[in-house]
């Protein structure tokens, strides 16, 4: 987990959703833990973000949007406005900062079409996720996956930023765009009604 990431443990919080989450999003995130290679001598390049913080990205845009084909569009134009952006950034760590945020960003405008199109054509399918993505995932996991699914958008971010991404409450404030406070009540309501999902299969209530 991230070194500096803190704990978020309120009151009502549900005990057994958070060790649920944190158990399956943290598998996730081992699975997608880039090769490690020898680090370039020179200055670190858009092709080195690329290659090293790419498979992560999708995967967190596959965890907000469901679709793997939309979740590598939702990167690739995180990448695109890196590139427009990269002499305004100070260093690496700003860099994927910025992945993160625009990945979010991306992610949300996607649902905001979706939510719109829905009175036009059939409702996407939120559960609907490549073989591929499960395929190294147990029951369990799956079933944690599919209650995350369910959450309505601004629970899923925080609850996947926080356990797959292995981000501080500061970071998710950032990247979310959203004060430390609304973090830490977010993801109390959101770790509640994961577990109202698993235990009832019930959609979840929002916020």
């Amino acid at each position: 987990m991230h070194g500096s990431a803190e704990p978020m443990r309120h009151r009502g919080v549900a005990r057994g959703a958070e060790r649920d989450v944190e158990r399956t999003l943290s598998h996730l995130r081992t699975l997608d833990a880039p090769v490690q290679r020898v680090q370039p001598s020179g200055p670190l390049t858009l092709e080195d973000l690329y290659r090293q913080h790419r498979m992560r990205l999708v995967r967190l845009a596959i965890l907000l949007v469901d679709e793997p084909a939309t979740a590598e569009d939702v990167v690739q134009e995180a990448f695109t406005g890196l590139h427009r952006n990269w002499g305004k950034l100070r260093d690496a760590a700003a860099a994927v900062s910025y992945l993160r945020t625009a990945v979010v960003n991306g992610s949300r405008s996607v649902l905001r079409r979706r939510k719109t199109a829905r009175d036009y054509v059939p409702p996407h399918v939120v559960n609907a996720r490549s073989a591929e993505s499960l395929a190294m995932l147990s029951t369990e996991h799956q079933a944690v996956v599919a209650a995350l699914s369910k959450l309505p958008p601004r629970q899923r971010e925080v609850l996947v930023l926080r356990y797959y991404g292995g981000l501080s409450e500061a970071e998710i404030s950032e990247a979310a765009g959203i004060s430390r406070g609304t973090v830490k009540s977010t993801a109390s309501r959101a770790l509640e009604a994961l577990q109202r999902a698993m235990n009832d299969g019930q959609r979840p209530r929002g916020f």
